[in-house]
C-alpha cells in the first residue's frame, strides 16, 4: 500500500514535466518564431527616408504615449513577476519551506511555478506596435539574408541549449529524478554527487547564458517591447551568473576526464580490431 502511494508521487511529477515541456515549445515559439516570422511588413523608400528624419523626435514622443507606456508598464510588471518568482523560490529558505510542504516534490512544484510565470508573461506579453524600432532590416537583400542568418543562429542556439539541459541530468532539474530516487528508497540524487559539482550546480543557474543572450538580440527588427525583454533579461541572466575559479577548473577537469575515457575507448577498440581483425566487429 505504501508502495503505491509513493508511484502516485509519479503522477504530479510527471504532470508538471509535461507542462514544462509544453512551455519551453511555447518559449521558442514566443521568443524565436515571432522575432523571425512575424515581422511588421517594410514600408517604402520615401516612408523609410520619413522615418529616418523624424527618428529623434519619435523616441522622445514615444516615451510620453500612453499608447506606448501602457503595454511597457504591463510588460515590465510580467518580467518583474518572473524573476521574482524564479529567484525567490530559488533562495534557501524557500526551498526549505517548499520542502516541509511538498517533501520529494519540492523540484517539481518549482518547475511548475516557473513554468506557470512563463506561460502568464507570453499569453499577456503586450506588443508594442507603434513604436519605433531600434533597427529594422526593410532593403533588398538584406531583408531576405538577415533573418535567414538569423534562423540559422537560432536554431544553433536552440540544439546547444537543449543539449546542455541534456548534459546537466535532465530528469533531475525537471523534478522527475527526486520522485524515481524516492520510490526506489535511495534518497536525493544530489547526495551521490561530489562536493564541487554540488557547488557548481549553485552558481550554474543559468548554463545557457550565452545561447538565450544570442537568441534575445540577434533579430532581423527590435521593437520597444523586444528591447525591454532583451535588457532586463540580459541584465538579470549576467546578475545570476556566478561562475568562479573553482567552477571553470573543476569543468575543465570533468571536460578532460570525458575525453580520455572517450580515448582509451577508441585504443582499446582499435586494439580489438588490430589484434582480431574484422571479424571482432561483427561479433559486437
Amino acid at each position: 500500500m505504501a508502495a503505491a502511494l509513493e508511484l502516485l508521487l509519479l503522477v504530479p511529477a510527471l504532470g508538471s514535466f509535461f507542462f514544462a515541456f509544453g512551455t519551453g515549445v511555447e518559449l521558442i515559439r514566443f521568443v524565436s518564431f515571432h522575432a523571425l516570422f512575424l515581422q511588421p511588413p517594410a514600408g517604402t523608400d520615401a516612408s523609410q527616408h520619413r522615418t529616418d528624419a523624424a527618428s529623434a523626435p519619435r523616441w522622445e514622443a514615444a516615451l510620453r504615449d500612453p499608447k506606448i507606456l501602457y503595454p511597457l508598464t504591463v510588460d515590465v510588471g510580467l518580467i518583474a513577476f518572473f524573476i521574482l518568482q524564479h529567484s525567490l523560490m530559488a533562495t534557501e529558505r524557500v526551498k526549505r519551506w517548499t520542502s516541509s510542504c511538498f517533501g520529494v516534490l519540492q523540484r517539481s512544484f518549482y518547475v511548475f511555478c516557473t513554468a506557470l510565470a512563463l506561460q502568464l508573461l507570453m499569453r499577456y506579453w503586450q506588443p508594442v506596435q507603434d513604436g519605433p524600432m531600434l533597427w529594422k532590416t526593410s532593403t533588398e537583400p538584406w531583408v531576405t539574408w538577415v533573418p535567414l542568418i538569423c534562423f540559422i543562429l537560432h536554431f544553433i542556439a536552440w540544439l546547444v541549449i537543449f543539449s546542455i539541459i541534456l548534459i546537466f541530468d535532465y530528469a533531475e532539474l525537471m523534478g522527475i529524478k527526486q520522485v524515481y530516487y524516492h520510490c526506489l528508497g535511495m534518497g536525493d540524487p544530489l547526495a551521490v554527487k561530489s562536493s564541487r559539482a554540488v557547488r557548481l550546480y549553485s552558481h550554474l543557474r543559468h548554463p545557457v547564458y550565452t545561447e538565450f543572450l544570442l537568441i534575445l538580440w540577434v533579430v532581423p527588427c527590435l521593437s520597444l517591447d523586444r528591447l525591454l525583454l532583451a535588457l532586463l533579461f540580459t541584465a538579470y541572466l549576467t546578475f545570476a551568473h556566478r561562475l568562479d575559479q573553482q567552477d571553470y577548473v573543476y569543468l575543465r577537469a570533468q571536460l578532460d576526464k570525458k575525453f580520455q575515457i572517450f580515448s582509451r575507448e577508441e585504443t582499446a577498440y582499435g586494439d580489438l580490431l588490430a589484434q582480431n581483425g574484422p571479424s571482432a566487429r561483427k561479433e559486437n
